[in-house]
């Protein structure tokens, strides 16, 4: 995967995860990364964390507002809490986060270091170089207010950090990847994400490189108070903008409802599809699970799909909040226990592959693949309809919002399939 992998707008979004979200969403973080990581190594989750649409999609799939800026804090805090008892298992910490917490990720990292043995203190400096190069190298007008940074045992890094722009409403989230990092200022970012805000003074892009080296050569020959009085001549004059890089764009927006335009129809048709033809009887069956409803299946059709998929199935992250729903009650309310039925299955096919049973995870894995197969030629319900149902059942699903609780619609007739 290239260093700099794309950009996506992110909506700033107020608010809080109320804590029944918040502890379901640490259960899932962990033990979808406990998957990913028996499957493909913890390198590749790092790789992972690095790409900004898979990183949205999997804060979707846990159930938070799909598009917004609150994804990034909401998933590096699911993560640091549902990773700490597992870190001597996983090899993977995450430090830093929020405000406060950010500012002691270096102590956090030294700590680290010193239980597993990578050197904590160079890891320190990093964090703070990285921190360093996005709020000043990278002058695009957003002021950083998270910085997280995930570490393994092997001293492989990624850092996810967050900067806010108030007047327009927006974030901009920054990814940087240890793997293949030759320098803190060369075009080191994995991605930055957010909407374009006008022309960004990027001094860590490869064609700054003699602007950089030009600037410590003002200051040795001019000094720091003629070099000022020079710039003061030269404020207000006529300046030709540089040609920026154009890299893919996510552009989300702004609206918080979940529309059919916000999703790839016939990806979607393909997961319901998968989890239709694997049936409620047979994946029980196969999963050696009792209990497992239809619902639960097509959950964990999605979670599948963001555990094995390939980036190019990320550029529509609002699909993955099909799963679980979002707090607000976009696209619906969060089902509950169908959330809880959903970690339940990964946790015991986790735990039955730490034994050598690999069967479960397999079974998982291959909802997976029989989405990709079947979406060329799945047919199904539109997609409002889909989301008409989902919510005329939100009640039998133990649907809940940060308002309380789904009630049942008083005027439809809804077919009771169960509450899984």
């Amino acid at each position: 995967m290239a260093h700099r992998s794309g950009s996506a707008n992110l909506p700033l979004h107020g608010g809080r995860v109320p804590p029944w979200l918040g502890q379901r969403m640490t259960r899932l973080g962990a033990v979808m990364t406990q998957a990913i990581v028996h499957h493909y190594g913890r390198q590749e989750f790092l790789r992972r964390m690095a790409n900004p649409f898979w990183f949205q999609s999997f804060g979707a799939v846990m159930g938070m507002d799909w598009h917004s800026s609150g994804i990034t804090t909401s998933v590096l805090g699911a993560l640091k809490r549902g990773l700490a008892p597992l870190s001597g298992e996983l090899g993977i910490r995450v430090c830093g986060g929020k405000g406060s917490h950010s500012r002691r990720t270096p102590e956090e990292l030294i700590a680290a270091g010193e239980e597993v043995g990578f050197d904590g203190r160079v890891l320190a400096s990093a964090s703070k170089l990285v921190a360093k190069v996005d709020s000043a190298a990278v002058q695009d007008g957003f002021d950083l207010y998270l910085h997280g940074f995930i570490v393994t045992d092997e001293g492989d890094w990624v850092v996810v950090q967050q900067g806010m722009n108030g007047t327009s409403r927006q974030a901009r989230r920054y990814h940087w990847l240890s793997e293949g990092l030759e320098s803190f200022v060369d075009a080191p970012h994995a991605a930055i994400d957010g909407r374009s805000a006008g022309q960004i003074i990027n001094l860590a892009d490869r064609r700054a490189e003699r602007s950089r080296s030009a600037q410590l050569t003002l200051l040795q020959d001019l000094g720091p108070d003629r070099l000022a009085r020079e710039c003061a001549a030269l404020s207000g004059a006529a300046k030709a903008p540089l040609a920026q890089a154009v890299l893919p764009h996510l552009d989300l927006p702004d609206h918080h409802d979940v529309r059919s335009e916000d999703v790839v129809l016939r990806r979607l048709q393909g997961t319901l599809a998968a989890a239709a033809e694997a049936g409620p009887r047979d994946f029980t069956d196969l999963l050696m699970v009792p209990g497992i409803g239809a619902r639960t299946v097509q959950s964990l059709a999605f979670v599948a799909e963001v555990v094995h998929g390939a980036p190019c199935r990320f550029s529509d992250p609002a699909r993955y909040s099909l799963a679980h729903g979002g707090k607000d009650g976009h696209p619906y309310p969060v089902p509950t226990k169908v959330y809880d039925e959903t970690i339940r299955v990964l946790k015991s096919a986790v735990a039955q592959a730490k034994l050598g049973n690999e069967e479960k995870l397999d079974a998982i894995r291959r909802l997976d693949t029989q989405a990709r197969a079947l979406e060329r030629n799945a047919t199904g319900p539109s997609f409002d309809r889909h989301l008409a149902e989902e919510r005329e059942n939100s009640h039998l699903y133990g649907g809940r919002t940060v308002k309380g609780w789904a009630a049942p619609f008083a005027s439809s007739a809804v077919r009771n399939r169960g509450v899984r």
